[in-house]
């Protein structure tokens, strides 16, 4: 299932579900299908993102300065404890949203999914 962010002043955003749900649980604590972001709301929504990013960063630091081995180029990226990490970054996946969201506060506009 796809979701489309909807708003007046920008073009679409289109993510794949668990990308998008994974990003609206960051930013509202919840993943509804349908809902909606208000202007006034949208600060709060993008500081809660960015710091997600910040902390995501600073764990994947972390974890590859604790890796006890040096992985071969043909072994995927692994944790301490031996997990794979995924070799997207939230960095990479929220970039298109925080966009998003800076045009929404820029030039006011709510952000809409699911309608």
């Amino acid at each position: 299932m796809l979701f489309k962010f909807k708003s007046q002043v920008t073009s679409d955003l289109i993510m794949l579900e668990a990308d998008a749900r994974r990003l609206l649980q960051i930013m509202l604590g919840h993943d509804s299908d349908k809902g909606i972001i208000l202007v006034n709301d949208l600060p709060s929504a993008i500081a809660k993102l960015e710091s997600a990013v910040a902390q995501d960063e600073a764990a994947r630091l972390k974890r590859s300065q604790d890796a006890q081995k040096v992985p071969m180029p043909s072994d995927p990226p692994q944790d301490a404890m031996g997990e794979a990490l995924d070799p997207v970054r939230l960095a990479q996946r929220a970039s298109p949203m925080l966009k998003l969201l800076k045009h929404c506060v820029a030039d006011p506009s709510d952000l809409v999914w699911g309608v």
